[in-house]
């Protein structure tokens, strides 16, 4: 899906046939070259390839990777893609980098959650925790940090999900990348998954950030667009969970 200029969605679906994506990493792309913001789930580098591929790109032509967050759904194929391409760039929020690169275990990879999946689905994710030592990360993202890339993409950290996640903010495009910040379910704005935000008083209080910014449009990890008045949606989405 085309979301502006020189940007696009990137889905990639949890089973074949499915009829709405799982998971949708953005691709951006400009004079510094292309930028991926996560990666997908463990196992879908076929299908992140092809994506890329009918956005007009290869591969190759991602310099960088911003990773919002440490879950799996969007660390899954980022040893993968630096394996192969070792010179792309990975950038991250200090908070979640011991994360991504192994130094610690993901959060909500617990040993009791692991124990509980099937076989098939449990060995790709350990197979991950001993390549994730391989990583290594060229930028520490800052909140408020404007980066000179795709028109000046401001950095907004958002914790309360994971203790780093961040938002990214395109002003020219008036886009937020929500990341796990907001989803959208049935066509309506709203919160993270609350069975899988550790801190979910936190994760209200970072929306506030949000609150106020020039919106056309929200592209969420989970649901993909929202340009219903979306900055009058997130006021009222703030109100609301802050009176639960």
């Amino acid at each position: 899906m085309k979301l502006g200029q020189r940007i696009a969605s990137i889905e990639l679906y949890a089973q074949p046939g499915a009829a709405e994506p799982a998971y949708q990493p953005v691709l951006l792309w400009d004079d510094n070259g292309a930028t991926l913001v996560d990666t997908g789930n463990v196992g879908q580098m076929d299908q992140l390839t092809r994506a890329v591929q009918d956005a007009g790109l290869q591969l190759s032509d991602i310099k960088r990777i911003i990773i919002t967050h440490q879950d799996i759904d969007h660390v899954g194929n980022l040893a993968a893609l630096t394996k192969a391409f070792p010179e792309i760039e990975v950038w991250a929020h200090p908070d979640d980098i011991p994360y991504i690169t192994g130094a610690k275990r993901i959060i909500k990879m617990t040993d009791e959650r692991l124990s509980r999946m099937p076989e098939e689905a449990r060995n790709p994710i350990l197979a991950l925790f001993d390549q994730l030592p391989s990583i290594r990360i060229s930028r520490e993202l800052r909140d408020g940090e404007t980066l000179d890339i795709h028109g000046g993409m401001q950095v907004i950290h958002t914790p309360g999900h994971t203790p780093g996640h961040i938002c990214l903010y395109l002003p020219e495009d008036k886009l937020l990348l929500a990341a796990d910040e907001l989803r959208v379910v049935d066509g309506e704005l709203v919160g993270p998954a609350e069975a899988f935000t550790p801190d979910m008083k936190e994760a209200v209080r970072s929306m506030h950030k949000l609150a106020g910014l020039p919106l056309d449009e929200v592209f969420c990890y989970h649901g993909g667009l929202y340009d219903k008045h979306p900055a009058a949606r997130i006021a009222e989405l703030i109100q609301s969970l802050e009176q639960q």
